[in-house]
């Protein structure tokens, strides 16, 4: 098969370029607020976040009478936002450590999530595409939902860039100048959830916390300013999700299971390289 004929044999079908533009728009959004996730050391936020918001879309599953639908991402986005809230609040105590927190939200809800979708006769299906994505599924309306919120995403982070870079680099800054530093911790957290819920039919819950921070822990090992890194990570999540279609296609794997596999590959490429580079230096 010819190169053209490869690259446009896919996109022969319209629901696969929804698909393609998904992911694209998915792994770009992704790989910027990931950048913010990676230099607070937020992963683990991340991973959590991604799996409360297994209750809103069990709601909204439910609701449907068993139909993985374009609601799903008004349930998930509540939920989100509501264990976003809650894990920001419970953070505010001294008592309860930050960690401690997360755990105790993202079991909580992850739970609640697992026994409200099983409440239905015949879930396992709908389920397995909540927790590792269907793309293939995506219809011209999911599209224009992660478009908007993708767009509000990076206009907030446009926005505030300069205040978000303080609150991350230097608290004791932030404190200086005034800045409404918790304001601005809940609203990273809940622009975490939203590219979360952006992103579930893509790769889906169990697989997002990868797209979240891999291009971006990649792009760290390049670069040391966050707005390089910011481009660097949004460019190498564009690629990992095409990269990432075409194998799924080609290969008939789950295109979530693809695109973290690609990523990862990428990270460690790079890492390899860099270490070589390091070692080279050493010697010299």
């Amino acid at each position: 098969m010819d190169p053209i004929s490869f690259l446009s044999e896919p996109l022969s079908y319209a629901f696969i370029q929804r698909g393609m533009l998904a992911l694209i728009l998915v792994g770009g959004i992704s790989a910027v607020v990931g950048c913010f996730v990676v230099v607070r050391g937020m992963s683990f936020f991340g991973d959590a976040l991604a799996h409360s918001i297994l209750p809103g879309v069990a709601i909204s599953y439910t609701l449907s009478g068993g139909y993985v639908a374009t609601n799903l991402f008004l349930g998930g986005l509540g939920a989100g936002i509501v264990s976003a809230l809650v894990i920001a609040w419970l953070t505010r105590k001294v008592e309860v450590k930050e960690d401690s927190a997360i755990a105790i939200v993202y079991v909580t809800f992850f739970a609640l999530g697992i026994a409200i979708v099983s409440s239905q006769d015949s879930y396992a299906v709908d389920l397995s595409h909540i927790l590792f994505g269907s793309i293939n599924g995506i219809s011209q309306s999911d599209l224009l939902i992660v478009a908007a919120m993708g767009a509000l995403v990076l206009l907030i982070i446009a926005l505030l860039f300069k205040e978000f870079q303080i609150i991350n680099f230097d608290l004791s800054l932030a404190h200086s100048l005034r800045l409404p530093v918790e304001s601005l911790r809940i609203l990273l957290l809940l622009l975490i959830a939203v590219t979360i819920v952006a992103s579930l039919q893509a790769v889906g819950i169990a697989l997002m916390l990868a797209l979240l921070t891999t291009p971006a822990l990649t792009a760290r090992l390049l670069v040391k300013r966050l707005h390089h890194m910011i481009a660097i990570a949004s460019l190498l999540g564009i690629i990992s999700g095409v990269v990432g279609f075409y194998a799924s296609y080609y290969l008939d794997i789950p295109s979530g299971a693809c695109i973290v596999l690609t990523t990862s590959v990428i990270f460690g490429l790079v890492f390899a390289l860099q270490s070589g580079l390091s070692r080279l230096r050493e010697r010299g």
